[in-house]
């Protein structure tokens, strides 16, 4: 079993990253650490919150916040495609009273340093969200960060076209100074970008092939959370829907799934333009850089765990 955390900004994939991780036995997830992103940092928090009550882990992890803005650069959101509640609207069902995780009492930073001071060299942190908490701890105990195994985070746009920009993906191009501080740490770093997370998805015949047939409160979950319409048979104001967070947790469960290529990348941190781009660098930091998948090994995988 791999000891992970994981550093999460919870939207839809990152919600159905979290599932995919606890439903997963080759996985011990020893603490989920929350950064703004995709929504505010308490919407985060709760939604970590809601998800482990909602999943209820046979071992609590420990959960602590994290950076609330980035290192530089005005804080954004993406409300548009998450909802303002970062869940898509979608109700989860769960009992109150039972906690499901043990509070770390101080900041997301310290944290990730400390629970890889206790298993050096075993924790793999996947980071789905800006990279701000992880450059703090860098800053703070870089030594404490190098008892990390590896880093495995969804980000980037190498190859192809961002979506916040034409040049940015949305988790780099949040905080890309935090992003340059991470690349550069030394740290062993498999980058799971846009190029190979644009290659899963789902579609209204996944959806009514696979999850519909499965009936459980996680599958169900999906649906809702996508805006799936089982009357229409549509998804609502997209044709499909990207799996990127669940990819970055895939590729830790069974790393046969991607392909990887070494590449020299460096982040572009000067405001302009390419704020947040990810540039192939003669000088830059040697990355995994995940460019090819088994896309249909993967949707298997990912749709068997809905359980």
């Amino acid at each position: 079993m791999k000891k992970v955390i994981i550093d999460c900004d919870v939207g839809v994939d990152d919600a159905l990253a979290l599932i995919l991780a606890f439903h997963s036995p080759e996985l011990t997830v020893e603490a989920v650490t929350g950064v703004n992103g995709n929504v505010p940092l308490d919407t985060v928090f709760t939604n970590i919150q809601k998800m482990l009550s909602f999943i209820q882990p046979a071992c609590r992890p420990l959960i602590a916040r994290g950076a609330d803005q980035p290192l530089k650069g005005e804080t954004i959101h993406a409300h548009s495609v998450h909802g303002q509640d970062g869940l898509g609207g979608a109700k989860i069902q769960y009992k109150d009273g039972e906690i499901w995780w043990q509070d770390y009492p101080r900041h997301a930073s310290k944290l990730i340093p400390e629970v890889a001071y206790q298993y050096p060299d075993e924790i793999t942190l996947i980071a789905v969200g800006p990279l701000t908490n992880l450059a703090l701890a860098l800053k703070q105990d870089p030594a404490g960060m190098k008892k990390l195994k590896e880093l495995v985070i969804m980000g980037g746009a190498v190859r192809t076209r961002g979506n916040v920009t034409p040049y940015a993906e949305f988790n780099i191009y949040s905080d890309p100074v935090a992003a340059k501080i991470v690349f550069e740490s030394g740290i062993p770093i498999t980058l799971v970008p846009l190029d190979v997370t644009h290659q899963v998805f789902l579609t209204p015949r996944w959806m009514e092939e696979k999850v519909k047939p499965l009936n459980t409160p996680f599958s169900n979950f999906l649906i809702e959370a996508t805006g799936y319409d089982i009357e229409t048979h549509r998804f609502r104001n997209r044709d499909t829907i990207f799996l990127h967070d669940p990819l970055a947790v895939a590729a830790v469960i069974e790393p046969t799934l991607v392909k990887t290529e070494r590449l020299p990348l460096r982040v572009e941190t000067r405001e302009g333009n390419y704020w947040g781009k990810i540039i192939e660098f003669e000088e830059g930091s040697e990355i995994n850089v995940c460019l090819g998948v088994d896309a249909e090994r993967f949707l298997e995988l990912f749709v068997a765990r809905l359980i």
